[in-house]
């Protein structure tokens, strides 16, 4: 472990340049827990951090990647010891601190979650932050009254990775589901995950009043913009709309109407800085009656450190589906 391979983020003059480079634990971000990584993922703010397309790195160089999964080389924290399968999402890392496109990582131990029994590595990370996003969309959800009697969850970007876990989740605790898509070439594959419908977003009709026909008993939106205004105009009485990505735009503009005359609920899905509590709870329940059940689909393929570069742009390029992992070492 003196040395080992990793994809970093540099800063150049104004832009940021990913680099696949060899470096030591001496550099990187200070943690009680050191992994060596098995799995990572990629997810859309992964993407904009390796192509420079975004703004998601705060210190420079940094090592790109907001999941892991692996096994526990060394702790100086008594809550984890070498040997101990672990994962972290989000936490920062990936952004602020240094993340898991790497074959070993350095972590904080309070970011740290013992990876669920009925799970493996390669599954976590399948599952990874879009899966917990997805699953604390459905918890705030629930803990607002949402239920299946109110009409059918509307997921948008249904084909990202976010949007798949959401229509396998939202169908497992017995929601319909309707998957709103601009790529309705992938109507099979959403129906595989458990959507009752596949709705064209290019057949909708946004509307412009305050208010629309009410259609959806609530939603799960990636992509902002034009389509989560409509949204908040069709949304049934106290329906909730979770918000959870800007793929679109991210401006809003809507009106009180929705929220004061229908009691609809905008949710906003922060999955980074969640609490300790809630991340353990949602990683217990991922592992058990929330397990996905159709990450064999999820999975569009497993791609090396070597590959990210190129893998990235395809992601910021929309032309990936599901999840794509990162492999650093055997599960």
């Amino acid at each position: 472990m003196s040395s080992f391979k990793a994809l970093r983020i540099h800063q150049v003059e104004k832009a940021s340049q990913a680099r696949l480079e060899t470096i030591s634990l001496d550099d990187l971000s200070p943690g009680e827990v050191v992994v060596k990584v098995a799995y990572s993922g990629i997810n859309y703010k992964d993407a904009l951090a390796v192509t420079g397309k975004g703004r998601i790195m705060r210190r420079f160089p940094c090592v790109a990647g907001i999941d892991l999964a692996g096994v526990v080389v060394s702790s100086s924290a008594p809550a984890y010891k070498a040997g101990d399968k672990v994962l972290v999402t989000g936490c920062n890392i990936g952004e602020a601190l240094d993340g898991g496109f790497a074959e070993y990582a350095r972590v904080a131990v309070d970011s740290v979650i013992a990876l669920p029994n009925a799970l493996s590595m390669r599954e976590a990370m399948a599952i990874g932050t879009a899966g917990f996003t997805a699953a604390l969309a459905l918890r705030r959800m629930l803990e607002n009254h949402q239920k299946p009697e109110m009409g059918p969850i509307a997921v948008t970007g249904p084909t990202g990775g976010v949007g798949g876990i959401a229509i396998d989740l939202f169908k497992r605790v017995g929601f319909t589901v309707h998957a709103i898509t601009g790529k309705p070439e992938s109507a099979t594959y959403l129906k595989s995950l458990g959507a009752d419908e596949v709705v064209s977003r290019t057949a909708l009709d946004l509307g412009k009043r305050p208010l629309e026909s009410a259609i959806w008993g609530g939603a799960v939106d990636n992509l902002g913009g034009d389509t989560l205004t409509y949204l908040t105009r069709t949304v049934k009485p106290w329906g909730n709309i979770a918000s959870i990505g800007l793929a679109q735009s991210h401006e809003l503009h809507t009106t009180v109407m929705p929220f004061i005359l229908r009691g609809a609920s905008l949710l906003g899905i922060h999955s980074v800085e969640c609490p300790r509590p809630w991340r353990e709870d949602l990683w217990k329940k991922l592992g058990g009656e929330w397990k996905p059940q159709h990450l064999d689909q999820l999975i569009a393929r497993t791609v090396t450190l070597d590959e990210l570069p190129a893998v990235c742009e395809e992601f910021i390029a929309g032309k990936i589906q599901g999840r794509t992992l990162v492999k650093l070492a055997g599960d």
